[in-house]
């Protein structure tokens, strides 16, 4: 491994940090899935990183089949950019089909505000995982193309290991801070759209990523 893997590693934890503060959809959905079906903060933390281990994962997949074909960046990067085509429209799915069925089951079931979360949600976090699978970690394809030009394979694993750390971290830290803060709103009235409104939620979040924000 060359000298130069320390500042790659930073310069991976960096991205992979901003990366994910900047993208709503890494942390909102698993804030309103949780606060909607009363889970513990454990399953929000377990839930949060196997779907932050598929997103990272589906980027290094694609960066090693790239690196073995050798592959070029722009290639993978529009490979990339499909992907995120895809996951946005996933997202906006999920999350329309979210809010029809918190908005049915509010108005017939009509539940009181702590009411369990409903059999019916079990499906929830295995479509976020979907989801989270097929979108992608755009920065990660041209920092693993850097140490791979200089065929270092160590290189190419401290890079993604420093990044999904980064990415994997910020997303936990993220969402524990918007759950706690968020559990210290109380809002009765609306207890009973708690699934409709995280549907809505995760419905505007796709729509934040199809326009590219």
């Amino acid at each position: 491994m060359n000298d130069e893997w320390p500042l790659l590693c930073l310069t991976a934890v960096t991205i992979g940090a901003i990366h994910t503060l900047l993208g709503p959809d890494h942390y909102v959905p698993f804030v309103a899935l949780s606060r909607a079906g009363g889970w513990t903060a454990r399953k929000t933390i377990g839930v949060t990183v196997v779907c932050g281990l598929g997103h990272v994962a589906g980027s290094v997949a694609l960066g090693m089949v790239g690196l073995l074909l050798g592959g070029v960046v722009l290639q993978l990067e529009a490979i990339e950019a499909w992907r995120g085509d895809v996951a946005a429209w996933l997202l906006i799915g999920f999350g329309l089909a979210y809010l029809c069925w918190g908005l049915m089951r509010a108005v017939r079931a009509a539940p009181p505000v702590h009411a369990p979360a409903a059999p019916g949600s079990a499906w929830a976090p295995w479509l976020a995982f979907l989801v989270f699978v097929l979108g992608p970690c755009e920065p990660l394809i041209p920092l693993l193309m850097v140490p791979a030009a200089r065929a270092d394979p160590g290189a190419v694993a401290a890079v993604v290991a420093a990044f999904a750390v980064a990415t994997l971290g910020t997303m936990v830290v993220a969402v524990l801070a918007l759950r706690y803060g968020l559990s210290r709103v109380h809002v009765p009235a609306v207890g009973r759209f708690g699934h409709a409104l995280a549907g809505l939620a995760i419905l505007v979040c796709g729509g934040l990523v199809k326009v590219g924000l």
